[in-house]
């Protein structure tokens, strides 16, 4: 097996003109604004509340559970539930007893559970406790194994460095873009440089140092422009001022230096980043792929074959990105709907309008993203034909002479790959589908 057929592989594009010098042209300038950018807004003196060390707690194992009769209560009030004690074994060996949990939203416990439990200091000098939660460490650990396995048994390598850029996510999410954020710097700046480390990092170790993956951060880059642009024009036309609940609320007083706006305009940038790579290297991707396998396209039968391909994509991420957000407001919306709220204020509230700008923009930005990666992508994979014995070159040419025709009157190469006359100009003519079915299993060979 070549080494161009071993290359093309890999769902790049070899021996691109130039290609290598583009890809440096991008990275190099990209890296060193993103490590600028964090080194000015890199967290120096992060904020913490006084006071705000939360209340005691103590983790301990139900050993049994004494359920009890309810007492009586008075007409009309309603009624107690879950009524008896629980016997639980603290982490120093001492038993104590507490009341089964109850009220909204309580958690149910059995025998054997691994449980949290507030402590209380009594005004006699003792101490009470109550059972507050599960302790779920254990089986989160064991999911999260899980679900690690399977990328890495599907993926394999690649599924290795998708693992490898998550935790690259998490780890400029917590000790960069957060922090920053807390230490009042410019929200927005902070999630467009940490989006941009997020990108660079992640879709080069994920998908390689290639034309392809160049291509995709170029569009991503792009895109987020345009979105950063659209969310700030949305809020700012829209009056929103990213305080639209308890969360929210209790930020402000707080940490009075964040930019409740600036915050909600990270967010969405934030959020659209992850939905953009997948839109963005899949385009760029498909590109690659038609270019391979149809040697003959051009700019323009590339730039549509792979924009009906969008379409599609888009279509169904759309749905993807508005079910998410309904998903996530779905307590909100029921809030609404119980207090017979009507639709115009339902829709126009501050927590909905914000859900919805979100949704809008985002959505935006990625229907951006399909053109843009994709006429980046079909340009410089067109010019794949200036390259004198390229790979694609090559397998157009081997396969054209595979099924070539008879040599006719004028002289053309025939069965035998005779050239044509000297002076008389080369006739080049669409490859059939049989030259295209041969022309990709060369290069899958």
């Amino acid at each position: 097996m070549s080494t161009d057929h071993h290359h093309h592989a890999h769902g790049d594009l070899p021996q691109l003109p130039q290609g290598r010098r583009l890809t440096l042209m991008l990275l190099v300038p990209a890296v060193l604004l993103t490590l600028v950018g964090m080194l000015l807004l890199w967290p120096r003196d992060t904020p913490s509340v006084e006071g705000a060390d939360g209340p005691v707690t103590a983790a301990g194992q139900v050993v049994t559970v004494t359920p009890q009769e309810c007492p009586a209560v008075p007409e009309g009030e309603k009624p107690l539930e879950n009524c008896g004690t629980v016997t639980v074994r603290l982490e120093d060996g001492t038993q104590i007893t507490t009341d089964i949990p109850s009220g909204p939203g309580a958690p149910e416990v059995a025998a054997g559970d691994d449980v949290t439990l507030l402590v209380l200091n009594e005004q006699d000098g003792s101490r009470s406790y109550s059972i507050s939660d599960h302790q779920r460490g254990s089986r989160l650990w064991l999911l999260g194994a899980a679900f690690a396995l399977a990328v890495v048994a599907f993926g394999r390598w690649r599924g290795l460095t998708a693992l490898a850029g998550l935790g690259v996510t998490f780890g400029i999410l917590l000790w960069f873009i957060v922090p920053a954020i807390l230490d009042g710097r410019s929200p927005v700046l902070v999630a467009v440089v940490g989006a941009a480390a997020i990108m660079l990092t992640v879709l080069y170790l994920t998908h390689g140092l290639s034309i392809t993956t160049t291509i995709a951060v170029a569009g991503t880059l792009a895109s987020l422009a345009i979105t950063a642009v659209l969310a700030a024009a949305a809020t700012a036309g829209t009056h929103l001022t990213g305080v639209a609940d308890e969360t929210s609320n209790f930020l402000t007083i707080s940490y009075g230096d964040v930019n409740m706006r600036g915050l909600l305009l990270a967010g969405i940038v934030i959020g659209s980043l992850g939905v953009l790579d997948d839109v963005t290297v899949t385009q760029s991707a498909t590109v690659t792929e038609l270019a391979l396998a149809n040697p003959a396209y051009g700019f323009r039968q590339l730039y549509r074959a792979a924009t009906r391909i969008g379409r599609a994509h888009i279509a169904s991420v759309i749905n993807t990105i508005v079910l998410a957000y309904a998903g996530a407001s779905l307590p909100l919306m029921l809030l609404f709907a119980a207090g017979d709220t009507p639709l115009g204020e339902l829709l126009t509230s501050q927590m909905i309008a914000q859900e919805l700008v979100r949704s809008a923009v985002g959505t935006i930005g990625l229907v951006a993203a399909v053109p843009i990666t994709t006429a980046l992508a079909a340009f410089l994979a067109a010019r794949r034909h200036t390259v004198p014995g390229g790979p694609v070159a090559s397998a157009a040419s081997g396969t054209a002479a595979r099924h070539a025709a008879p040599a006719g009157p004028a002289g053309f190469a025939g069965p035998t790959g005779s050239a044509a006359p000297a002076g008389e100009k080369e006739r080049r003519h669409p490859p059939s589908e049989e030259d295209r079915w041969a022309a990709f299993v060369d290069r899958d060979r």
